[in-house]
């Protein structure tokens, strides 16, 4: 699992040669537990799509650029773009469905 920060958020999302799936989170949020083994076991199990997490407290203006208002927020990178973005926890399957 890659944790992104704004000092490599550039080199590890923008100039990614692959889709990066990004986990926007905070230790706090109930939510964000409940989705964090669902989000290793993606990363564990596919290489179609880098997976990184986002601390939300650590990396605020991360956060701001990408008008995440509430956590746990997913969005897809492609090309250094987000493509696809989705709030709250989903299934496996549903974000499985957002990185094809």
């Amino acid at each position: 699992m890659l944790t992104i920060t704004k000092d490599n958020f550039e080199q590890e999302v923008l100039k990614s040669d692959k889709k990066v799936l990004v986990d926007f989170w905070a230790s706090w949020c109930g939510p964000c537990r409940m989705l964090s083994p669902i989000i290793d076991e993606i990363a564990k199990e596919t290489d179609k799509v880098k997976v990184g997490k986002v601390n939300v407290d650590e990396e605020s203006d991360l956060a701001t650029q990408f008008a995440v208002m509430s956590i746990p927020t997913l969005i897809l990178f492609e090309n250094g773009k987000p493509i696809k973005q989705i709030v709250g926890v989903q299934s496996k399957t549903a974000i499985l469905n957002m990185i094809e």
